[in-house]
């Protein structure tokens, strides 16, 4: 990373991007000055104002139901982005938001709402960094998330099935599902990191393993999804070879040997300054756009170097 990018990623007019970068690029500590004052700087960002402003005064987005439906501006999708963004899980209007889900989407068995795995690895890992993650409804959705990936939980009529299996993919495993699922287990606090958790993390972290993930050619109906390959922030349900990579590393596996072809990849698709190019975008669908689709993103960029980072350790 030269001068020059350092310079654009610590620029004010991003708070979130500055915030990490300070945190997991230059090791700040969480009581830097500067880091606390760019954390600050998140709840004053546009995108976050945005979402906030669509926010009804009971804590739902669009309408009072379990939050998945419109895409991507009901309430699950809402706290997901806020999430991603970095926002402060204490202020009140994200408090009456997660409250308000967490009324809402706790099923029967014990995970969230459609019981599917991108929605309940999602919401675990979001809830989580919002500060929720010592929630019972929380743990509950952690129990039959590791439940369902070790196979000790058989299918209930959800839309899952045992190690990864989705109605989605015409029951085969998803990848798609397993990135948010090892997200939200290697993210969870002290308290939950059973052994259950891990031997769930352990088999996760197989099943990414067993395909290349720079090819990403994981059991699928038809045909690989091109979205593995068009780096976006924020994602949704799906997933690409940079994120597979981030939560990769974020499990401890980043000097891992099977990972080479997929930071190769990413390193591929840098640009000649040193930036990489936003090439999935939701703008036109959440309350807020990020950055430019086809241009140079700070968010991108900062997560390829993350992951190249973790490569070198």
């Amino acid at each position: 990373m030269n001068q020059q990018i350092e310079n654009w990623l610590l620029e004010e007019d991003n708070p979130p991007v500055r915030y990490f970068t300070l945190r997991y690029l230059f090791d700040r500590p969480e009581d830097d000055p500067e880091a606390q004052a760019a954390r600050r700087a998140i709840m004053d960002s546009e995108p976050v104002q945005k979402i906030l402003a669509a926010q009804k005064a009971e804590g739902y987005w669009v309408k009072p139901d379990k939050g998945y439906s419109p895409k991507y501006r009901a309430t699950s999708w809402q706290l997901l982005f806020l999430a991603e963004l970095g926002a402060d899980g204490e202020n009140e209007q994200i408090r009456r938001g997660c409250d308000y889900w967490l009324g809402q989407a706790p099923s029967k068995h014990g995970g969230f709402t459609h019981l599917i795995y991108c929605l309940n690895g999602n919401m675990i890992w979001a809830l989580t960094a919002l500060g929720y993650g010592g929630d019972e409804r929380v743990a509950r959705a952690v129990d039959w998330l590791t439940g369902m990936i070790t196979g000790e939980l058989p299918h209930t009529g959800s839309y899952s099935w045992p190690g990864f299996g989705c109605g989605a993919n015409y029951k085969l495993p998803c990848a798609w599902g397993a990135v948010k699922s090892l997200r939200a287990l290697a993210n969870l606090p002290p308290a939950l990191q059973t052994d259950k958790v891990k031997r769930s993390l352990s088999a996760t972290v197989d099943f990414l393993f067993s395909r290349d993930p720079a090819t990403a050619d994981y059991p699928v109906y038809e045909r690989v999804s091109g979205e593995w390959f068009k780096f976006g922030f924020p994602l949704s349900y799906t997933s690409d070879v940079l994120e597979a990579a981030f939560v990769l590393c974020e499990a401890s596996h980043g000097s891992d040997p099977r990972l080479r072809n997929a930071v190769d990849l990413i390193i591929s698709m840098r640009q000649p300054d040193g930036r990489w190019l936003m090439k999935h975008s939701l703008n036109g669908k959440m309350w807020a756009d990020i950055e430019v689709k086809g241009k140079p993103s700070k968010w991108i960029t900062l997560r390829a170097l993350r992951v190249l980072k973790a490569a070198e350790m």
